[in-house]
C-alpha cells in the first residue's frame, strides 16, 4: 500500500462554484430537517390529542345509593307472596326480578330493590 503524505490527506479548498453548491445543499438539508421535525411533532400532537380527549360516550357507573363494602355483604330477605312459585330471576344493577306464578295460576313479575330492601313493583302478567 502506498502511504499518502500529510499534505495530500488535508482537504484542499473548493473552487467558488462548488463552495456555493455546498452551501446551498447545507441550507436545503437544514430546511428539510426542520420541516421533518415539525411534521413529526404534529403527528405526536395528534396522537396525544386523540388519546386524551373525551370521546363523548358516558362510561358506566355503579348504581347510586348502593355502596357495599367487600367484607360486609348485604343480608336482606325478599318476602314473596304466599304460593308464589319462582320461574326465573334476573339481576340488573341493584334490582332483582322474580318471574313466576301464583297458586291460582296468575303470572306475576316482582321487582326487589337491594338499595331499599323491599319489593318495589308487583306486575300481573295477562294474555297468552
Amino acid at each position: 500500500m502506498a502511504h499518502l503524505d500529510d499534505d495530500e490527506q488535508e482537504e484542499k479548498p473548493l473552487d467558488p462554484a462548488m463552495e456555493s453548491v455546498r452551501r446551498k445543499m447545507v441550507k436545503l438539508q437544514l430546511v428539510s430537517g426542520g420541516i421533518m421535525m415539525l411534521m413529526f411533532m404534529a403527528v405526536l400532537a395528534a396522537i396525544v390529542y386523540k388519546v386524551t380527549r373525551p370521546d363523548g360516550t358516558e362510561k358506566p357507573v355503579a348504581a347510586s345509593g348502593l355502596a357495599i363494602p367487600a367484607d360486609q355483604p348485604l343480608n336482606l330477605t325478599a318476602s314473596l307472596p304466599t304460593g308464589f312459585t319462582v320461574g326465573s330471576t334476573a339481576l340488573s344493577n341493584n334490582q332483582i326480578l322474580f318471574y313466576g306464578t301464583m297458586a291460582d295460576g296468575t303470572r306475576k313479575a316482582l321487582v326487589f330493590d337491594l338499595s331499599v330492601g323491599r319489593i318495589i313493583a308487583d306486575v300481573t302478567v295477562t294474555g297468552n
